[in-house]
């Protein structure tokens, strides 16, 4: 059997090699630029291109026209900062440091994305929601190679829309500020973006756009609101039912309009970064990437039967947030790069977001250590053959995750397993054929009791024990 470090290093090389091509001298004598946008808990089918029947992105759907779109891509958890944490280190749940929600901090001895990028010269801007670590802790941004940040170092800190400050680095130091002009979070990430693009295209840059749309609370500027009001000020969606003042999230008498408005919101912002980046003539040397760290959402007023069934946010797939269902981890993901990704194409290709770090990296020519991912860039170029296209899909996917009892699942080519426990003790697993029947509808783990088996022991390979108290099986 060919090892995974042998296919990732075959991977690597005819990446290099294609860059290398006469294909590639055309568009750029530098490393490309990376402009990396992600969505919180945007469901698979909450954009027009993936079938979105409500919601308005023509942005979005304008750079899926003009690139490449994923249909079995995985975020790296079904909550936030695990996921962000497996594409920044290119580890998935069952090896990286950060397994859950809450402050964890990134430790220094898991090098990151943009670490490895600033060796070839990238300089990196983030802004939006981290979550990785706070400040005067081991992952908080400027230590951990971000030139720029401007954000929310702390994850319940995204939970508002409309904050009044925020933090920024600022001569090498992370320090709270009061966000100017009493802009809405997100239209601030959106104009240090476009302010980051100004100042650094004469160099190869990595820009992280961490948005917390749609996320709760479903709080919305009136703009982005108005087109899914009728005439008498009402949602176009009634019946509603009001989110009411005195909770966590803010009040949102049209919980249904205001989340197709923060979709709407977001698909904005994407527009303006792409006009931004061709009003500067930087096209051909700049990856756009667009997609979402989990599943779509039943918070801040907005149902399960909002999610699923009025929106279908989940698309044709079981679940959403916090479930290992399809529902709660495959995401929307699209790659635009004018002139060498061939327009309007798309793929079914499983891949994950920990495959990012290898990507991005193999294309900057920065070498790195053994992770969970592969180079997805001879996938985007339609460079991988017939032997390495039947390597990635068999593949194993794995995830963990401890809110509501500790489950695991795996995916390994047409199958998938999720095995929940109780207490420290496994007592069932799930196995649902994603070939026949993408929406987990029809558990066949009595009738493939040797599937389960060897999806099991997939399990107990895949995970390494965690040394964080909260990440333990109990």
């Amino acid at each position: 059997m060919i090892s995974r470090r042998w296919l990732t290093e075959v991977y690597f090389l005819v990446a290099i090699l294609w860059i290398s091509s006469p294909a590639w001298a055309q568009h750029t004598d530098r490393s490309p630029n990376i402009i990396y946008i992600l969505a919180d808990d945007l469901g698979y089918g909450d954009l027009g291109c993936y079938g979105q029947q409500h919601i308005k992105t023509p942005n979005i759907d304008r750079l899926a026209a003009g690139g490449k779109k994923f249909t079995s891509f995985y975020a790296g958890s079904t909550v936030c900062a695990p996921s962000r944490a497996a594409l920044m280190t290119g580890l998935h749940t069952g090896h990286v440091s950060v397994r859950g929600n809450g402050e964890f901090p990134l430790p220094m001895e898991e090098k990151i994305l943009p670490e490895y990028l600033k060796q070839n010269g990238y300089v990196n801007g983030m802004m939006g929601k981290w979550g990785l670590g706070l400040p005067y802790t081991t992952g908080s941004p400027e230590k951990r190679g971000w030139d720029y940040f401007s954000g929310h170092v702390h994850h319940v800190e995204g939970h508002y829309q409309h904050p009044d400050s925020a933090w920024q680095i600022q001569g090498n130091q992370l320090n709270k500020i009061r966000i100017p002009g009493g802009q809405y979070a997100n239209e601030w990430f959106t104009n240090e973006a476009l302010n980051f693009i100004r100042k650094e295209k004469e160099h190869p840059f990595f820009l992280y756009l961490s948005f917390t749309l749609p996320h709760a609370e479903l709080v919305v500027p009136e703009q982005f609101l108005q087109p899914y009001l009728n005439s008498n000020g009402e949602s176009v969606f009634a019946p509603e039912i009001a989110h009411a003042p005195g909770q966590h999230y803010g009040p949102q008498p049209f919980p249904k309009a205001a989340y197709a408005a923060m979709v709407s919101q977001m698909d904005e912002y994407v527009g303006r970064v792409v006009e931004e980046i061709a009003n500067l003539k930087l096209e051909g040397n700049t990856i756009i990437i667009f997609t979402s760290d989990n599943g779509t959402h039943q918070e801040g007023g907005r149902s399960r039967t909002d999610a699923l069934e009025f929106f279908s946010s989940s698309g044709p797939f079981k679940g959403i947030k916090r479930d290992l269902y399809e529902g709660g981890i495959r995401v929307p993901f699209i790659v635009q790069w004018p002139g060498v990704i061939e327009p309007g194409t798309s793929t079914d290709l499983p891949a994950a977001n920990w495959d990012l770090l290898h990507t991005f990296t193999n294309l900057a020519g920065v070498q790195v250590s053994e992770t969970d991912g592969f180079s997805l860039a001879p996938v985007w170029f339609n460079k991988n053959n017939k032997t390495s296209r039947k390597q990635l899909q068999q593949r194993v996917f794995y995830w963990e995750f401890y809110e509501q009892g500790y489950k695991q699942a795996v995916r390994k080519e047409k199958w998938k397993a999720i095995r929940y426990y109780k207490g420290s003790d496994p007592v069932r697993t799930e196995l649902y054929d994603l070939v026949t029947d993408r929406g987990e509808s029809r558990d066949l783990s009595a009738k493939e009791p040797a599937i389960v088996k060897q999806l099991e022991k997939i399990m107990d390979d895949q995970r390494r024990p965690s040394t964080n108290a909260a990440f333990q099986i109990r």
